[in-house]
């Protein structure tokens, strides 16, 4: 997980909290609000795990948000480890850093916001078409959604590559 700064057209600085899931490139969550302290992060990572459950690791900068006691004390309660990237390296967290990109070019740039429900309302939109229509070449062009959803059928140790051309779905 990541952010992302951006601005509504009155100028006010807005924050998007981005959180992708490494295996399926699925942007898990995209919160967004004018502050995002560390506590706001733990209520995002708890809507998280109520949707999906959580993962065993997330990787992060050092920032305050994900530094702090407040997210130590939340990964530590739920049995999730959290991995910091070295300062200054963001290639060591290329997943999200790449999505942050894309995200910004294709959502964030595009679009000038005129309130933080107009900017809510266009992510959201985004993120649903980027999690279930966007093709992925890493993913054997399929969606990350479609992929997931491939994985979650293949647990339980089945080594069937969920990317393979030969298990493409109905209708792609």
């Amino acid at each position: 997980m990541d952010f992302v700064v951006d601005e509504l057209a009155n100028g006010r600085r807005v924050k998007t909290l981005t959180v992708v899931d490494d295996c399926s490139k699925e942007a898990v969550q995209i919160a967004v609000d004018t502050s995002i302290p560390a506590l706001y992060v733990t209520r995002v990572l708890e809507q998280v795990k109520a949707e999906r459950g959580l993962p065993k690791v997330i990787c992060t900068d050092n920032g305050p948000e994900f530094a702090g006691r407040t997210i130590k004390a939340w990964a530590a309660r739920n049995g999730v480890e959290l991995r910091f990237i070295q300062t200054g390296k963001p290639v060591q967290n290329d997943y999200i850093e790449s999505f942050n990109s894309r995200f910004r070019d294709k959502c964030l740039s595009p679009h000038w916001f005129a309130s933080l429900s107009h900017m809510r309302s266009v992510i959201d939109n985004w993120r649903d078409d980027y999690n279930h229509h966007r093709r992925h070449s890493t993913l054997g062009y399929v969606p990350p959604a479609v992929f997931a959803a491939r994985c979650h059928q293949l647990a339980g140790g089945n080594a069937i590559n969920p990317a393979s051309p030969t298990m493409s779905p109905p209708g792609l």
